[in-house]
């Protein structure tokens, strides 16, 4: 089956927050998921966005966090929980039922802060290497002022097919990239990446949580992910071989497979 991505801009109210102007990339039309990329940009889970539309005729909604890619950002919206609250608008906007949410790093820690909204629209997350919480002994690795390379290195098993020569990024990506970086900070913290209050509340997440970790995550390590786990009631820990802190990119096929067995 080949499925055609179109990208829209909507308009979603958010209680608290106001309009908010939102670019979502959507594909397929069968059972839905929601897929929330980390500080890498959307272009970092559109790969396996589109292997889920392929997969089971899924409905695979891809938004952009307001304020990367050169999307604009209210000045209202300013943490993971406004963004939990724009994505769970989203799904009353658009309607949805028996939602799935994927989320990779900080992406996972919004599909987190989704699922302890309580909404009866979730039927499952995904938490792809997420960051959100503060555990001892093991913290987010603080990637700013290294260079590309040197972040890659941190979060691919093997960066070899990944590598980007920063001489060869034009002017205007370096810009949107800067932005990107700028966005993340304000959502998530410039150095911590972490809601110290965030451990204590996950006991209060009530649908089936599935945590997916690569073992040579050096961004996050492994031990960090279960921690997460064990704080979900009911969770299942998965640590996938040969893997970084961006599983959908490196190892798509073992996300699939890990996913298909949550029912």
């Amino acid at each position: 089956m080949s499925t055609t991505a179109a990208s829209t801009s909507k308009t979603i109210h958010v209680p608290g927050i106001g309009p908010v102007e939102l670019t979502v990339e959507e594909q397929g039309d069968g059972p839905p998921f929601l897929v929330l990329h980390g500080g890498a940009g959307p272009q970092s889970v559109a790969p396996l966005a589109r292997l889920l539309a392929e997969k089971d005729h899924n409905r695979v909604l891809t938004p952009t966090h307001p304020g990367f890619g050169g999307t604009p950002r209210p000045d209202e919206l300013h943490s993971v929980a406004g963004l939990a609250a724009l994505y769970g608008a989203l799904l009353e906007d658009c309607g949805l039922e028996d939602v799935t949410v994927i989320g990779n790093s900080v992406g996972g820690w919004i599909a987190a802060e989704l699922a302890l909204l309580g909404s009866s629209r979730l039927s499952g997350i995904v938490l792809l290497d997420a960051v959100g919480i503060e555990v001892p002994g093991h913290p987010v690795a603080n990637v700013s002022g290294l260079s590309v390379p040197q972040i890659q290195a941190l979060s691919f098993h093997d960066p070899t097919p990944f590598l980007v020569d920063p001489a060869t990024i034009p002017d205007a990506q370096r810009a949107v990239m800067a932005a990107n970086g700028e966005t993340l900070a304000v959502y998530a913290g410039a150095t911590a990446m972490a809601d110290p209050t965030l451990l204590g509340r996950l006991g209060g997440i009530a649908i089936p949580t599935l945590v997916l970790w690569g073992a040579s995550d050096q961004i996050v390590e492994p031990a960090y992910g279960e921690t997460y786990a064990r704080a979900i009631p009911g969770a299942r820990f998965e640590v996938l071989p040969a893997t970084g802190h961006m599983p959908q990119m490196e190892t798509p096929d073992l996300v699939l497979e890990a996913i298909s067995d949550m029912d």
